[in-house]
């Protein structure tokens, strides 16, 4: 008889971390958020600097967009894919050997100037191509096209982070360059098209239990999809010609474009709930970074480009990921989906990270202390997130009798 995915978990005998799959990427996810931040603040003062090749700047922005969210990424589908195909995760040694080639790509960029060029970044791309293997196998096993997309978001995503690699080896400063604006795209179209399915669907079900007449348009239908379609060309256009005046308005159209999207999801309705209007919050930094970015193409003397790209960066998906994960946690961890005191300092702290990192572009006299305020902030929200939520992880799912 066909084992259940809980049996699967429940048979391995091992340590409780590797019995699921969000559970050692979501807590070491974390940490690394947290511990590359510190890093990189400590760099930036002059106190410490790592052997490596990229310099300070491209590192920082390489170990969150392919480092962090890399983790978060394969968390989420390594626990998704078994519920969209109805086949068995991966766990025990597997999802151990998994997890070491995710420790071994942040060990081998932060010391990549020991190795011989090409050693690190391989090393680096090695977790995400076989992530990529594992889910192309499940898709194709379950027969589950539906979610092809999202193979072909994580692929443009890993391709990004190798091209990202090349600029670097090239001189060319890469925190500035094409792979991160493709890895960021990938992660946008991977919000609009996961948090599209699952931001609706879940405020559907919250509201339903609370007999509200007024409930979410069913996600995906003809307007979303004209969305996510603009969305691509916009995002094409952004990687091509970033400072193009017709990628400024395009950017501003997809802006207005999403918040039309969210405002068809009822989240007025969720304010009782932090655990649910985290997810519209941290969705709005898409439309929002989308219109701020726009703006600062066109009228770069307002606002610099590189601010409002941390709108995207930090506050949609720093935000959403934290929410994905505390929500995920709870559930998978046999916990009552609702946030407590504790999530809701988590979520406040980022989003005053987030705009504390903004504010300098306006408020500029105190710029050093608003950015050492930024930065500490976004180390308590996942700090945090590691103290509260660490335990669960690493503790077996209780057993109903």
């Amino acid at each position: 008889m066909k084992k259940t995915t809980s049996e699967q978990s429940r048979a391995w005998k091992g340590p409780a971390i590797f019995s699921f799959g969000f559970r050692p990427f979501f807590l070491f996810g974390a940490v690394w958020a947290a511990l590359a931040m510190l890093v990189w603040i400590l760099m930036l003062s002059g106190r410490f600097m790592l052997p490596t090749r990229l310099d300070p700047v491209s590192w920082h922005a390489h170990e969150f967009l392919f480092g962090y969210l890399g983790a978060i990424i394969g968390g989420f589908l390594l626990t998704a894919v078994p519920n969209w195909t109805g086949r068995l995760p991966v766990v025990g040694w597997h999802l151990a050997g998994l997890f070491g080639l995710w420790v071994g790509g942040r060990a081998a960029v932060a010391t990549s100037e020991l190795w011989p060029v090409g050693v690190a970044e391989a090393v680096d791309l090695s977790f995400l191509v076989a992530l990529g293997a594992f889910i192309l196998r499940e898709i194709i096993a379950g027969k589950n096209w539906r979610n092809l997309v999202v193979l072909v978001l994580l692929t443009v995503f890993t391709l990004a982070n190798l091209l990202f690699h090349i600029e670097a080896a090239r001189g060319d400063l890469a925190a500035q360059g094409v792979g991160l604006r493709i890895g960021v795209a990938a992660v946008i179209l991977l919000i609009a098209v996961i948090g599209g399915r699952v931001v609706p669907s879940f405020t559907r079900n919250w509201l339903v239990s609370r007999k509200s007449e007024q409930l979410p348009v069913p996600p995906m239908q003809r307007f979303d999809k004209v969305v996510i379609l603009a969305t691509v060309f916009a995002l094409l256009l952004w990687i091509a010609r970033p400072e193009h005046a017709l990628t400024g308005a395009a950017l501003l159209v997809i802006g207005l474009l999403h918040l039309g999207r969210l405002f068809r999801w009822q989240g007025g309705q969720t304010l009782s709930e932090p655990l649910l209007w985290v997810l519209h919050l941290a969705y709005a930094f898409i439309p929002l970074g989308a219109l701020v970015e726009g703006a600062a193409i066109l009228r770069p003397d307002l606002l610099p480009a590189a601010s409002a790209q941390h709108l995207w960066m930090a506050g949609a998906f720093g935000l959403m990921t934290l929410a994905m994960m505390t929500r995920a946690t709870l559930g998978h961890t046999g916990q009552t989906l609702h946030a407590g005191a504790g999530s809701l300092a988590i979520y406040v702290c980022l989003v005053a990270s987030v705009l504390a990192r903004l504010a300098p572009a306006i408020w500029e006299g105190q710029a050093a202390t608003l950015y050492a305020l930024s930065g500490a902030l976004w180390i308590g929200a996942f700090v945090g997130f590691a103290v509260f939520y660490g335990p669960a992880l690493m503790q077996p799912k209780p057993v109903r009798q």
